[in-house]
C-alpha cells in the first residue's frame, strides 16, 4: 500500500513539474501597441504625444538662395567689401538653409497652453575676401533660433516677433530682408506679452521687449566727441569692424550704457475676412555710458524714444482670389530701429564712379540719439513706409511688386557735432557741405512658379538708391579706405544705388 501511495506522489510531482515547464515556455502576452493618434483638435498635421494629452506638429522648409551682386543674402550690397565695387567685393553670394519647427498644444482648464520652436540651421559663402567666413556663418553649419515661447492664458513668454510688427513683416510681397519703412523682427525679439480677445478678430496686445536680443540690436547712440582710431574704432580705419569702422570716425561712437527699462510695446488689431488694421506704438529708452572713458568724465541723463505704426492689408481685391494689398506707414523719434529693422544695416557706405575725382561715395549713419561732450542727448527722427501687392496669375503661378522709402533727421546740435568731426576727418574742398540727413528708396519685384504644392521657386530683382546729403569732394590722408583697397585720395560726395538679385528653391513640409 505504502509503495503505491508513493508511486501517486510520484507520479503527480512529475506531471505538475512536466505542466511547469510547459507553462513556462509559453509566450508571455504582449502589451498593446499605442498607435500614434490624430489629433483634430488645433488643425493638419497635429498628432498625440503617446501617453498623453499633448498634441504635436513638426515642420519647416529647405531653403537654396543664390544672389547677385550683393555680400549677403538679399543685402543691400554695402559696406566692406560689398559696398567697395572692386575686385573684393563678391559678383555672387550662396545659401543652403534648413529650418525645423516644433508645436505643442496641450488643453488644460486654464485654457490651451502651447510651446512653440523654430531653429534654423544655414551655410553661408563667405562675405569677405579670402577664406574667412561670413558674420552669419562660422565655417560650418551655424544655428539661429527665431522663436521660443510659452503660451498660456493669453501670455506668451519667450522669443518671438514682436507685437510692433505687421504680420507680413519686411515682406509685403516677399521682396529682400531690408526694406525700411517699419519694424520687423523676423528672427524674434526676447519679450514678454499678453494679449486679449475682444471676439470678432479684434485684439489687444502689450509686451515688454528687450531690443538688445533683435537680430541687430539697438540702433547707434552716437558719443560725436569721441572719434577715430583714439575712438576705438577709427573712420577709414584698416580695422575689422567693417562697416562701422567707414562711419563712426565722422559720426562718433556707439555708445550705450547698460540695460535699465525693457522698450514698452503696445498694439490693437482688427483682423476679420476683408484684410487687417493695425496701430502699433513703442516707448524705448536711451541710457548711454559716459562723455570719456572713466566715471569720472559724467554722462548724459537717459532720455525716451517713441515710435508710432499703422498698417493695412486688404484682401479677396477684384483683381483675382487671394490678391492683396499690404500698406504700412512709421514714424519715430528716438527708436530709428522701429523704422530702419532688425536686418537693415545701421552705417552704410557705397562707392562708385566719379568724373571729377578718383571715385564717387555716398554714406550714412543711423542713430537713436547724438550727444557730445557736456552734453544731453538729441533724438533723430525718421519716419518711412512701405507696401506690395501680390497677384496670383493662376494656381501655379504669382507674382508681387513691392517699395519702400524712408527719411533720417538728425537735429541741429547733432549736426553740428556730427559736421565739426566730418571737417577734421576728410578734408573737404572748398564748397562742399556736411549734412548727415539721408533718404532711402528701394523698389522690386518677383515671380513665384510652385509647380507642386509646398515647393516654390522665385526671382526677385530689387534695387535701393541711397540718397544722401553731403556734396563735394573730399580729400587727404583720411580719406583713404584700407578695408575695402581704397587708396588716399579724392572721393566725390555722391548718391549711390545698386541692384541685386534672388533666385530660390524652397520646400516647406
Amino acid at each position: 500500500m505504502k509503495l503505491v501511495k508513493s508511486l501517486l506522489l510520484g507520479s503527480a510531482a512529475g506531471l505538475i513539474a512536466v505542466g511547469g515547464a510547459q507553462a513556462a515556455d509559453l509566450p508571455v502576452k504582449a502589451k498593446a501597441v499605442e498607435y500614434v493618434k490624430i489629433c483634430s483638435l488645433y488643425g493638419a498635421g497635429f498628432y498625440y504625444i503617446p501617453g498623453t494629452d499633448t498634441c504635436i506638429k513638426f515642420g519647416g522648409y529647405l531653403r537654396a538662395d543664390m544672389l547677385f551682386n550683393t555680400n549677403s543674402d538679399y543685402g543691400i550690397g554695402q559696406g566692406a567689401p560689398g559696398g567697395a565695387n572692386n575686385r573684393l567685393d563678391n559678383y555672387y553670394q550662396t545659401r543652403a538653409r534648413l529650418d525645423f519647427t516644433i508645436d505643442t498644444r496641450t488643453a488644460t482648464e486654464y485654457g490651451v497652453v502651447r510651446t512653440y520652436a523654430d531653429t534654423v540651421f544655414s551655410w553661408d559663402a563667405t562675405s569677405v575676401t579670402g577664406s574667412a567666413p561670413s558674420a552669419f556663418s562660422v565655417g560650418s553649419a551655424s544655428l539661429g533660433l527665431y522663436h521660443a515661447f510659452i503660451q498660456f492664458a493669453g501670455f506668451t513668454f519667450g522669443r518671438t516677433v514682436s507685437i510692433f510688427d505687421a504680420p507680413w513683416q519686411s515682406y509685403p510681397a516677399g521682396g529682400p530682408d531690408f526694406l525700411p519703412g517699419g519694424s520687423n523682427n523676423v528672427t524674434g525679439v526676447n519679450q514678454v506679452a499678453y494679449t486679449a480677445d475682444f471676439g470678432q478678430g479684434i485684439t489687444g496686445s502689450i509686451a515688454l521687449q528687450d531690443m538688445t536680443t533683435a537680430a541687430g540690436g539697438q540702433s547707434n547712440l552716437w558719443n560725436a566727441s569721441v572719434t577715430g582710431v583714439a575712438g576705438a574704432v577709427g573712420g577709414f580705419a584698416s580695422t575689422a569692424a567693417a562697416g562701422a569702422a567707414f562711419i563712426q570716425g565722422i559720426y562718433g561712437v556707439n555708445d550705450w550704457g547698460g540695460t535699465r527699462m525693457p522698450d514698452i510695446v503696445g498694439q490693437v488689431r482688427v483682423d476679420q475676412a476683408w484684410g487687417l488694421f493695425q496701430i502699433s506704438a513703442a516707448a524705448h529708452e536711451l541710457h548711454s555710458a559716459y562723455y570719456g572713458t572713466t566715471e569720472l568724465t559724467g554722462h548724459p541723463s537717459d532720455k525716451w524714444g517713441w515710435a508710432v505704426q499703422g498698417a493695412l492689408s486688404i484682401k479677396n481685391i477684384p483683381t483675382g482670389a487671394g490678391d492683396s494689398i499690404n500698406l504700412q506707414a512709421v514714424y519715430t523719434d528716438g527708436a530709428s530701429r522701429y523704422n530702419f529693422q532688425s536686418l537693415f544695416p545701421q552705417t552704410i557706405f557705397i562707392y562708385g564712379g566719379s568724373g571729377i575725382a578718383y571715385q564717387s561715395i555716398g554714406f550714412a549713419g543711423i542713430a537713436d540719439g547724438v550727444f557730445g561732450s557736456g552734453l544731453g542727448i538729441e533724438t533723430v527722427k525718421t519716419w518711412g513706409f512701405r507696401g506690395g501687392y501680390t497677384h496670383n496669375w493662376s494656381p501655379n503661378w504669382a507674382s508681387g511688386i513691392y517699395g519702400a522709402y524712408a527719411s533720417l533727421r538728425y537735429g541741429d546740435q547733432s549736426k553740428a557735432l556730427i559736421c565739426a568731426n566730418f571737417a577734421a576727418a576728410l578734408a573737404p574742398t572748398p564748397g562742399s557741405t556736411c549734412n548727415p540727413d539721408f533718404n532711402l528708396a528701394v523698389i522690386g519685384g518677383n515671380l513665384v512658379w510652385t509647380p507642386v504644392k509646398g515647393l516654390a521657386f522665385t526671382a526677385d530683382v530689387s534695387y535701393v538708391w541711397l540718397d544722401q546729403k553731403h556734396s563735394g569732394v573730399v580729400t587727404g590722408a583720411n580719406t583713404g579706405n584700407a578695408l575695402v583697397a581704397k587708396p588716399a585720395a579724392t572721393y566725390e560726395l555722391k548718391d549711390q544705388g545698386n541692384l541685386q538679385m534672388l533666385l530660390r528653391a524652397q520646400r516647406n513640409f
